[in-house]
């Protein structure tokens, strides 16, 4: 399942639009004002389905992940020097990617793949390609994305 994630080009906070291969809308990210970033996950039916939420007052940034009320775990920024590193710890993840934090991957505790993000470049606002290989991960690895964007955001 692919999933295309638009950044809104005119917002006042954090807005994006998640769609489907096809073009349907699957979610909508509304930020929302804060202490921090705050994203609020819609689904296609205007249901709030997740919170990304970002952990302030945090000497490396933080990210708590919520389906619904029911906290499932954080994204944190490892201290590194040169290349980018974050630390799940939702669902027994792992990440591996790029310098630029464009191209990265997804693994479960086993080793296999959960997801592919790939960044389009020559865009007006941030757009990626989440390549997610089993739907019911779409949630989570969408709410990775979102933490990964909004840190890289933060740091800029």
């Amino acid at each position: 399942m692919k999933l295309i994630f638009k950044q809104r080009f005119f917002s006042w906070f954090d807005s994006y639009d998640i769609y489907d291969e096809a073009g349907n809308t699957i979610y909508e990210v509304k930020g929302q004002l804060s202490w921090g970033h705050c994203l609020k996950i819609y689904d296609a039916s205007g249901r709030e389905v997740g919170t990304v939420k970002e952990r302030v007052f945090t000497f490396m940034p933080k990210f708590e992940l919520y389906i619904g009320d029911r906290y499932v775990g954080c994204i944190n920024r490892e201290f590194t020097f040169f290349k980018p590193r974050y630390n799940i710890d939702c669902n027994g993840w792992s990440v591996e990617g790029s310098f630029l934090e464009w191209d990265y991957s997804i693994y479960s505790n086993t080793g296999s793949i959960i997801a592919s993000v790939s960044k389009q470049l020559f865009n007006f606002t941030d757009t990626y390609v989440i390549d997610v290989a089993d739907p019911c991960d779409s949630l989570c690895a969408l709410m990775f994305v979102l933490a990964v964007d909004a840190e890289k955001c933060s740091r800029d």
